[in-house]
């Protein structure tokens, strides 16, 4: 057998992905590639034996999938930051693939053809690059920077799957709607596996490592019990903590931590809002939120008993009066384009990076909203008007007034501790 070091089987195997890549593996033929590396065309057989020699060594020696994966492992040691991560590796997969459509083509369409051995030789491939994905989504569970129900192997499987799946469907198919571009596809996929995209309603997202509100009230209706969620609120002293590191970094993060402790929004509520939704008077500010139902919410100047400006100066207004564009959108990323979930959720994480709940969690986005709903139940809001606010269903409020109630009792406890 030749040396895999060879220098002519180096190029033949280069020729050929370039022909394959360009042309497809069926309207390749040996004679083109052994023209266009500079070698005989017996040459070419004796090294391979057949076309489907040399495509079987194309698969396995260009591994760009496992030097793709290796990268992303490496970032793993060098990065907290997962979301950018997965998206550099998903749009690098997808650049890989982009010079190659003709091979794509040719798996989806021609594999049939394929010797058994050259689609084992796939599935080796394909497997040895998803290992490299799974010890990435490995590290980072066992860190606990991600929290999942599914095993780390399953998690790299979806995700290679879904990024294959994309190239088929650009390859093969045109003038579809299924997404607005790549970017809208990549930043969606990305937000699907951190933070999940399964709910009854946009109010609500779902938490890391725990089922939603919504539904565990779909499963009490279903069933017939009184189950309910586990509210996360988070500490006064955490939370002025992130609002005073969200200070230091710009008027932009000060203004959209302010909104999320000060208002209860959900992230996709904040996003949604244009500056026509942020209504100021001399004695009250509040948004019109129109993202599910419409209604009207206060934006609080007083978070967790610190005040945070006035109805005329606050963080949001500081950040209103510095803006020279003219966007409609209330908050913008720092491209000045509108502000995506997905770009606040990461803003969350640098906000959040080294801090953790007392019971030593990573902090979750959806904490801002519980932490908003229990003080304002604490502070004597009635359930009923909150429901008004939030534009929820009466059952969802539930483990927001127990937890109410669980800190009523502490404070009490506190108080009567004090007066011995």
């Amino acid at each position: 057998m030749p040396s895999l070091q060879s220098p002519t089987r180096h190029r033949l195997i280069l020729t050929a992905l370039e022909l394959f890549a360009s042309q497809g593996v069926t309207a390749t033929t040996t004679k083109q590639i052994s023209e266009a590396a500079g070698v005989n065309e017996v040459t070419l057989f004796r090294h391979f034996g057949s076309k489907h020699g040399l495509l079987l060594a194309v698969i396995e020696e260009a591994a760009v999938f496992n030097q793709l994966g290796q990268t992303l492992v490496q970032q793993a040691n060098q990065t907290g930051n997962i979301y950018q991560a997965l998206k550099d590796y998903a749009s690098a997969c997808l650049q890989a693939l982009d010079r190659v459509p003709e091979v794509v083509r040719s798996v989806v369409g021609e594999a049939g053809n394929f010797p058994a051995e050259n689609r084992a030789a796939l599935g080796r491939g394909f497997t040895q690059a998803n290992h490299y994905v799974a010890e990435y989504f490995e590290t980072v569970i066992s860190r606990g920077q991600l929290h999942t129900h599914l095993p780390a192997d399953k998690l790299a499987s979806l995700l290679n799957g879904m990024l294959l799946g994309y190239a088929v469907i650009e390859f093969t198919s045109e003038l579809h709607n299924l997404w607005q571009d790549r970017s809208d596809f990549l930043e969606n996929l990305v937000t699907l596996f951190l933070y999940g995209a399964v709910s009854l309603s946009p109010e609500l997202a779902i938490f890391s490592g725990e089922p939603s509100i919504v539904m565990q009230s779909l499963a009490t209706t279903l069933v017939g019990e009184a189950k309910t969620t586990r509210v996360t609120d988070l500490p006064a002293n955490l939370v002025h903590l992130i609002l005073q590191k969200t200070k230091k970094l710009g008027l932009r993060d000060y203004a959209l931590a302010y909104v999320l402790f000060g208002a209860g929004l959900s992230p996709a509520e904040l996003v949604s809002l244009e500056r026509s939704h942020y209504i100021s008077e001399p004695e009250q500010q509040f948004f019109q939120v129109s993202h599910g139902r419409d209604r009207q919410i206060p934006l609080n100047q007083w978070i967790l008993g610190k005040r945070y400006g006035s109805c005329s100066r606050n963080p949001l207004t500081q950040w209103l009066k510095s803006r020279k564009d003219k966007s409609t959108a209330l908050f913008l990323s720092l491209a000045g384009e509108r502000l995506s979930e997905a770009e606040l959720r990461m803003q969350w994480h640098t906000w959040t990076e080294g801090l953790t709940t007392p019971d030593g969690h990573a902090l979750a986005i959806e904490q801002t909203q519980q932490t908003w709903c229990v003080e304002m139940l604490m502070r004597g809001m009635s359930p009923e008007n909150l429901l008004i606010l939030l534009g929820w269903e009466g059952v969802m409020l539930t483990p927001y007034i127990e937890r109410a109630r669980e800190k009523n009792a502490l404070e009490e406890a506190k108080r009567l501790d004090q007066k011995v």
